[in-house]
């Protein structure tokens, strides 16, 4: 996790919310991280993240067994086309009964908002780090792209 914080960490731009206990945010955020582009370090309220870090299961998203010791899923928004180009289908043709949401290392449809263009990786390492960094930047460009076409900061 920590290669993958420290390359997102210097998109320019960039806002990573990640809630600690004891914060104001709800406690099953506690300990994730939250990306969007807002060079003005404000944490938008018109629109989601462009990539999240998550450590535990949230409601109605447990497949990934992120609740067991050591396992944390990196989900990032990569659109139709780059959705495609990783997982070789279209987001709509996903076949939910051919995924195996806990796999490790390999890049899969997000198990709740894949068909919005969702992938993610559970314990990313050696066989998916080096192309989901480059999901990464270029979802942090996508969300730029949107927040300039907007006329936001």
């Amino acid at each position: 996790m920590s290669q993958i914080l420290s390359a997102v960490r210097k998109f320019d731009g960039i806002l990573e919310l990640a809630p600690q206990p004891g914060s104001d945010h709800p406690e099953v955020s506690w300990g994730d991280h939250f990306f969007y582009y807002a060079p003005d370090g404000q944490v938008p309220t018109n629109r989601q993240p462009y990539a999240t870090i998550i450590t535990k299961n949230y409601l109605n998203d447990e497949k990934s067994r992120l609740n067991e010791d050591g396992r944390w899923r990196l989900n990032i928004h990569v659109g139709t086309d780059l959705f495609a180009d990783i997982l070789g289908y279209l987001p709509e043709k996903i076949d939910e009964t051919m995924v195996d949401y806990s796999a490790t290392d390999t890049f899969l449809t997000h198990p709740l908002y894949g068909a919005y263009g969702w992938v993610c990786i559970v314990n990313p390492a050696d066989a998916t780090t080096e192309r989901a960094l480059v999901a990464l930047r270029a979802a942090h460009e996508a969300d730029k792209r949107r927040v300039e076409r907007r006329g936001g900061s």
